[in-house]
C-alpha cells in the first residue's frame, strides 16, 4: 500500500523517442508505412496458405501461425508508438500497461515454440525422411501449433497475476515507447523480487531452452547434409531449411541484442531502437525471407493474383 504522503499511480506516462520529436511527422509517417507493409505482408501469407491447396504441408501451417504472431506483436507495439509520437507523450492505465507487456511476452513465447517446432520439422525431413510423413501428419502438426499457443497462454498468465499485485506510488514516467518489464518493475514500490526472478526463469526455460533445441536440430541437419555425396543433393537439402534458419537468426539475434548486450542509461534511445528491431524489423523481414526463398509461395501468389 502507498504511504500517507504518496499518491497511488493509476496511469503511466510513456516518453517515447522524445529526443527525435523535431521530426515527429516524419517518424509517424515512417512507422505508419512500415506497419501497413507488415500487415499487408503477413495477411497475404495467411491468405495464401489458407486458400492454396499446394501449401498444405506442415511447414506452412507453422508459417501461417508465425505470421499471425507477427501481426499480434507488431500491432501491440506500433499502434501505441504512433499515438505517443502524435501526442509527444503517451498516457496508459497501469492495467493496460501490464496487458501490453502480456501480449509482448505471449507473442514472443508462441514464436519461440513455433520456431522450435519448425526446426523439428526440418530435422525430420532431412535426417529421417522415411519417418517424416508418419510423425508430421496433420493431426500431430495441429497438436504442436495448439500446444504452442496454450502453453504460452498458461505461462504468461501466471506471471501477469503477480504483476497485477504490484503497487505503484508517485513516480509514473517510463522512458520507453511501450511497457517493458524492466521500467515497470523500477517504478514499483512493492517488493518485485519474486516477479523479477519468475520472469527470468520463464525466459530462461522457454526462450533459451527452445533455442538450444533449435541449435541441436541444425547441428544434426548440417552433419546429415555433409554426408550427402553429391553437391546438388547438398544444395537441395540445405535450401529446404535456409529460410527457417534465416528467420531463427533474425529472431534470436534481435533478442540477444536487446537482453544480452550491456545497455547504458545514457544511451536510452539506442535501447529503444534495439527493441524496435524485435517488435518491427523481425515481423517486416520474416515474410520477405520466406517469400523470396520459396518457389511454392511465389507460385501460389501468382495464381492468387491471376
Amino acid at each position: 500500500m502507498c504511504q500517507n504522503n504518496q499518491t497511488k499511480v493509476t496511469e503511466f506516462i510513456l516518453l517515447g523517442f522524445y529526443s527525435f520529436y523535431d521530426f515527429e511527422i516524419l517518424f509517424f509517417l515512417l512507422f505508419l508505412f512500415v506497419y501497413i507493409v507488415i500487415l499487408s505482408e503477413n495477411l497475404l501469407i495467411v491468405a495464401l496458405i489458407s486458400v492454396s491447396q499446394s501449401l498444405k504441408h506442415p511447414m506452412y501451417l507453422f508459417l501461417k501461425n508465425l505470421s499471425v504472431v507477427d501481426i499480434l506483436s507488431t500491432s501491440n507495439a506500433v499502434i501505441p508508438l504512433l499515438q505517443v509520437i502524435l501526442k509527444k507523450t503517451g498516457r496508459i492505465h497501469v492495467s493496460h500497461c501490464i496487458f501490453q507487456y502480456y501480449i509482448l511476452c505471449f507473442s514472443g513465447f508462441v514464436q519461440s515454440f513455433l520456431l522450435t517446432a519448425m526446426s523439428f520439422d526440418r530435422f525430420l525431413a532431412i535426417c529421417h525422411p522415411l519417418r517424416y510423413s508418419t510423425i508430421m501428419n496433420a493431426e500431430n502438426c495441429l497438436r504442436l501449433v495448439c500446444s504452442s499457443w496454450l502453453v504460452a497462454f498458461l505461462l504468461i498468465t501466471s506471471e501477469m497475476i503477480l504483476l497485477y499485485q504490484l503497487q505503484f506510488c508517485q513516480s509514473n514516467v517510463i522512458d520507453h515507447f511501450f511497457c517493458d518489464i524492466a521500467p515497470v518493475l523500477e517504478l514499483s514500490t512493492s517488493d518485485a523480487t519474486l516477479v523479477s526472478w519468475y520472469d527470468f526463469a520463464l525466459s530462461l526455460s522457454f526462450i533459451f531452452v527452445p533455442f538450444l533445441l533449435v541449435l541441436v536440430s541444425y547441428i544434426c541437419i548440417i552433419v546429415t547434409i555433409l554426408k550427402i555425396s553429391s553437391v546438388i543433393g547438398r544444395k537441395k537439402a540445405f535450401s529446404t531449411c535456409s529460410s527457417h534458419l534465416a528467420v531463427v537468426c533474425t529472431y534470436y539475434g534481435t533478442l540477444i541484442a536487446i537482453y544480452l548486450v550491456p545497455s547504458s542509461h545514457r544511451l536510452l534511445d539506442e535501447n529503444k531502437f534495439r527493441t524496435l528491431m524485435y517488435t518491427v524489423i523481425t515481423p517486416l523481414v520474416n515474410p520477405v525471407i520466406y517469400s523470396l526463398k520459396n518457389q511454392e509461395i511465389i507460385g501460389a501468389m501468382k495464381k492468387l493474383f491471376r
